[in-house]
């Protein structure tokens, strides 16, 4: 039997994080809703905390310091009890009903990675910069020429994957870097990724977007590393 976790990481979402459970919530596909605090400093915690207490398949999280993505998703690895499982970030730039179609694919594709693409198909998707569209489209190029294996959109967020992978895997990078570490050694464990289309719709930096140009250049990095190595 197919079931599914969503782990929710995030730092100082005050603001999206209610919102972004509610989304969560309101898409019933899920056995287990991870959120993992990465130390926050705002009411952030109190505001998972409140959601536990009212949605008993909701279980939260503490880092004791601030570490990143990667630490928050190793936090999680040991109290996953699905199937598969899926990461869901805070800051409302995805939509879980399209988690709802990417599940739908498990069933014919148990052991792969699905793959949820801002561009692929003709989904909405908002307040895409071009400089990020660029950027995003670069990084795909280079890392699917490195590995030698198509991949349209490395950066997404949706990457609903079999929990036996994530649970066995040594999750290294705790920045955004982490997109590129799942994806690497995914490949390794299993050359299939499917790639179903998402909506999207951008947030700027003034609206709490925390990636970086450097975390680009870091992507670049990372895949040749794990392209050479675990």
């Amino acid at each position: 039997m197919n079931n599914l976790a969503v782990i929710v990481p995030f730092y100082n979402e005050e603001i999206y994080l209610q919102k972004s459970i509610n989304r969560l919530i309101d898409n019933d596909i899920f056995d287990q809703i991870i959120l993992v605090d990465d130390c926050s400093t705002d009411n952030s915690s109190s505001i998972a905390n409140e959601n536990v207490l009212k949605v008993n398949k909701i279980i939260y999280l503490k880092s004791s310091s601030n570490k990143g993505k990667g630490n928050a998703l190793n936090l999680a690895k040991n109290i996953i009890e699905t199937s598969h499982v899926i990461i869901h970030d805070a800051d409302l730039e995805y939509f879980p009903e399209d988690i709802v179609e990417m599940f739908n694919c498990v069933e014919d594709n148990q052991d792969s990675l699905i793959l949820g693409s801002r561009f692929i198909g003709n989904k909405k998707r908002a307040n895409v910069y071009a400089r990020t569209l660029l950027a995003n489209k670069t990084m795909s190029s280079f890392f699917s020429f490195v590995n030698g294996y198509q991949v349209s959109d490395v950066a997404t967020c949706y990457k609903l994957m079999p929990a036996s992978f994530f649970k066995e895997m040594d999750i290294k990078e705790n920045g955004f870097s982490i997109e590129i570490e799942i994806l690497s050694k995914f490949l390794k464990y299993n050359r299939s990724i499917v790639e179903v289309p998402i909506k999207y719709e951008g947030r700027s930096y003034k609206q709490g977007k925390k990636i970086k140009t450097s975390d680009g250049f870091r992507y670049l990095f990372n895949t040749i590393k794990y392209r050479m190595s675990n």
